[in-house]
């Protein structure tokens, strides 16, 4: 009898705090991550001088809030368990981090790996699941990517609820972050789990590039969404992956590009550049209000691709307001006219629609039948339309 009352106690408990937990996420988490640019090289001063800049950029009040940190901040675990952060590039300890960081208005997100050791090699939390989120809750992490290295066997449906189930134990409301690849197609079972899923391999700091263990350019990732949107609302994301916008390799073109497409897809929208250096031009494409307010759309509706034709394409979305976010995308090698019909979005063609250019911030007047636009190579025009 004392077993059956724990047991329902501890399912009550549990309970009530899946309510909380599923209410982390109702629009897709932004943020900044330490990985695209920064790789291992990670410590307590570059995340403080991150989180400084989130704020001095205008990045926060944009809607920036997380401060992630991913792999390699992890050394080894003491006797008892408890996993150990680098003593020498952490030296005030994650929960003082922390604190910093929440002092900004800003919150803290950590990296671990459902495996017994992380992408580098660091401890992971296989066998120490509950102890992990323990730690995360008393260091005050608002958000965990969890990845899927050194997993053996493991089966990633079983491995993802256990820490889904640590973190509920633990008390505190944290973001979960599943980064398993879409090796496992998770936006079949990840939305009972976790609040975003990674649909791919990593993202690289490229246009078109692949490597041979899977990762690629922007434009690749983007390749493998249609089909994908069904799964994705409120509360739950497709996660393309991270954004390389400001990093070494794309053009500011590219990079206006990669945003645009990123917001049409309601992606979490995690920055990878470094902060502190950014030029005027990356700074206003991250700040772009307009744009994020795409993503950011309450109804939660990702984009799909409307037509392709070769490297012309057309993307549009649904929002709240019964308009549309379209996305006229020129991947050739010149500029290009793309046009889009109305009734290709679902408008009959005497409709009269205002057109806004959310790049130039400027309203196109009203216009019947549809609209086109030239658009230079590897570049994006992005308009929002509003029927009369």
């Amino acid at each position: 009898m004392r077993k059956l009352i724990l047991l329902f106690v501890l399912s009550a408990f549990i309970s009530s705090y899946a309510q909380k937990f599923e209410n982390l996420a109702l629009t897709p988490p932004m943020g900044w991550n330490s990985w695209n640019k920064f790789g291992c090289d990670v410590s307590e001063k570059l995340i403080k001088e991150m989180a400084d800049a989130m704020v001095s950029s205008g990045m926060r009040d944009a809607g920036y809030v997380y401060i992630v940190i991913d792999d390699c901040w992890q050394i080894d675990r003491d006797p008892e368990g408890n996993v150990i952060p680098d003593p020498e590039r952490f030296p005030s300890g994650m929960k003082a981090l922390g604190d910093y960081i929440h002092s900004l208005g800003l919150k803290f997100g950590i990296y671990s790996d459902a495996g017994t050791k992380t992408c580098q090699g660091r401890p992971g939390s296989r066998g120490y699941e509950y102890q992990d989120a323990r730690t995360y809750a008393y260091w005050g992490v608002d958000y965990l990517k969890y990845d899927w290295c050194s997993h053996g066997t493991q089966n990633p449906v079983d491995s993802y609820k256990l820490m889904r189930d640590a973190l509920y134990a633990a008390g505190r409301p944290i973001v979960f972050s599943i980064c398993e690849w879409g090796s496992n197609k998770p936006w079949l079972w990840a939305k009972e789990i976790g609040h975003l899923w990674r649909t791919t391999e990593d993202i690289l700091d490229c246009w078109g590039c692949t490597t041979d263990w899977g990762g690629m350019g922007f434009p690749l990732i983007l390749d493998k969404q249609p089909g994908l949107e069904v799964y994705s609302g409120p509360g739950f994301w497709n996660d393309p992956d991270m954004l390389q916008v400001g990093n070494d390799s794309l053009t500011i073109s590219e990079s206006r590009a990669h945003f645009s497409l990123w917001c049409l897809l309601a992606a979490p929208l995690m920055a990878g550049n470094d902060l502190r250096s950014m030029p005027d031009d990356i700074k206003e494409i991250l700040t772009n209000k307009e744009v994020i307010e795409v993503d950011q759309d309450p109804l939660g509706k990702q984009g799909t691709k409307v037509r392709d034709d070769g490297d012309l394409e057309v993307w549009s979305r649904c929002l709240t307001d019964g308009g549309r976010a379209v996305v006229l995308f020129n991947r050739g090698k010149t500029t290009e006219e793309i046009s889009v019909a109305w009734p290709e979005l679902g408008y009959p063609e005497h409709l009269k629609v205002k057109v806004r250019d959310l790049w130039r911030h400027k309203n196109l007047g009203k216009k019947k039948k549809g609209f086109k636009a030239l658009v230079p190579s590897h570049d994006a025009v992005m308009i929002r339309l509003m029927p009369n």
